[in-house]
Order: C-alpha cells, then structure tokens, then sequence
C-alpha cells in the first residue's frame, strides 16, 4: 500500500537502546552481588536452587561478564518484544494505516468523524459514534500523534467525546443481557492472558451488537451506540 506524503509515528528509537541500558547494568551489577549472595544462600539455607549453587562457586571474574552477557540478552529480547508490541501510526489525507505487530488495520479518512486519546488508547470514531479503531498508543508522543492527524485535515478532539456515557462493567448486572455479559467474560479473560487479538475480536463483536467497550483501573466499562 502506497500512502503519499503521509506523516509515520512509531515507537522512539530510544527506547530500546535504554532496555538494553538497563538491563545491561542490572547484569552488571548482578555480577558483582550474585556471588556472595549465592554462597550466602548455600550456607544458610536448607536447599537452594541449583543455578545459586552454580553461581556461588564463581569468582567476580568471571560472574561479571557472564551476567553481563545474559543481561544484554534479555535487554535485546525486551526491546525487540517493545518495538513488536508498540503501535505504528501512518496517516495521510487519504485515510490512516495503523499496525501492531504485523496485523494492519486501514481506515479511510471519509469514514472518520473524529480522532480521539482515551486513557491510552488512540480511537476513531464514525459518524455514528462507532468506534473505526481503537489501539493502545501509549508508547507513542502524544503531541506527535495529534499533530499528524490534524496536518492531514482530521477532526481531533482533545477528550472523548462520549466519556460521560460508559458505565462500569458488573457481571450479571441486569443492564445487559447474557449474551453481552459472556463476551466481555471472554474479553477479560483474554486480555488477562494476553491474548490481544482475541479481546480484538470480541470488541468487534460488542460493537455489532451496540456495546463499546474500554478499560479503566483494569475494570471494563461500556457504552451503548444505536
């Protein structure tokens, strides 16, 4: 897909060099205090797991840089986990290009009424007051998100909207139906489990039955569309 002259937002390069940052200091530092903690342990306690066994018989000489190298190993894992996970924003006057992870989702610029931020999440709505998109974009610039949508001639709106109209989500309230109580069930379980493309769909499946549904404090709230 070809979107011209089009603004890209995407993840700051900083933030994988300082994953790496860190949890290259903390193997570090782990160098030089995992020894004596371990035999510390050894000598101490009843039984012990068998890699603190391994890591009192080493000299700083050599704990250093192996743990050095282990924490350089979990801070490249970290970052590359980050920039997967993060959103990838491409908007032009045409519509808006939106990616996570390889799953892309492309919204016309004539569908959408307005663009929003809703806690983290970054959200397009139609004119019916239907939800187009919602992604979380916390890892983005917030100023840089906004000015790419409004260059590009979107309506962005600084609240929600409709944010005076969700409800917190009881299970079993009398308010909704079972059906409607079974999905966002399913949809707490999933993002408990992390598994983000299955809460995806059961917000698709909300919204067709007039439910829109966001997470607040780790609760689910919902508003009603027609």
């Amino acid at each position: 897909m070809t979107m011209r002259d089009a603004t890209r937002i995407a993840v700051s390069p900083a933030v994988p060099w300082m994953l790496g940052a860190v949890c290259t200091l903390a193997g570090f530092g782990l160098g030089f205090a995992a020894p004596p903690i371990s035999r510390w342990a050894v000598d101490t306690l009843p039984t012990v797991p068998g890699p603190l066994e391994i890591l009192a018989e080493l000299t700083t000489a050599w704990s250093v840089p192996i743990l050095c190298i282990v924490g350089v190993a979990a801070g490249v894992a970290l970052a590359l986990s980050a920039i997967g996970e993060s959103l990838t924003i491409t908007v032009d006057s045409d519509g808006a290009l939106l990616s996570v992870d390889g799953d892309e989702l492309y919204v016309p610029r004539s569908k959408v009424h307005a663009v929003f931020r809703d806690g983290k999440d970054l959200v397009l709505i139609d004119s019916t007051e239907r939800e187009l998109a919602r992604r979380n974009a916390d890892d983005l610039n917030a100023r840089a998100v906004t000015d790419a949508f409004t260059a590009h001639g979107y309506h962005w709106t600084d609240t929600n909207p409709h944010e005076g109209t969700f409800t917190r989500w009881t299970n079993g309230h009398p308010d909704l139906d079972e059906q409607t109580h079974k999905l966002l069930r399913q949809r707490r379980s999933a993002l408990s489990s992390k598994e983000f493309d299955t809460a995806t769909e059961l917000h698709s499946r909300l919204q067709a039955q007039g439910i829109i549904v966001r997470d607040r404090d780790k609760r689910q709230e919902y508003r009603r569309v027609t």
